[in-house]
């Protein structure tokens, strides 16, 4: 996995015009600049917020990504609640999930 490019290239895409334009025309040729999985290529190119976010994509890049793909606010936290049950816990950033999903976090 390699979280770095893949919220490079989101970073990236959310904030150049330019990129955009291009991605919109050919988002896997967009995606081959970047060193990505497979599975993260798939993700971007699919615009699966739920997987972006499993993969360990920052929140705050991927409300942006989401907006640019015109995915509503309310579909944007239910795609990241629908990822965690979809595809397991958030794998790696500063979401990872170190308890499992049925288990309380001491003090809550």
């Amino acid at each position: 996995m390699s979280l770095y490019q893949l919220s490079k290239l989101l970073f990236e895409l959310n904030r150049d015009t330019a990129l955009q334009a291009e991605f919109t025309a050919d988002a896997k040729a967009v995606t081959t600049r970047y060193d990505l999985s497979d599975e993260e290529r798939g993700a971007v190119i699919d615009g699966d917020i739920g997987l972006l976010y499993v993969l360990g994509v920052n929140g705050q890049i991927l409300m942006h990504f989401a907006a640019f793909r015109q995915i509503a606010w309310a579909d944007y936290l239910q795609r990241m609640r629908d990822g965690v049950r979809i595809h397991g816990p958030v794998r790696a950033g500063i979401y990872a999930m170190t308890t499992g999903l049925d288990e309380k976090v001491a003090g809550v």
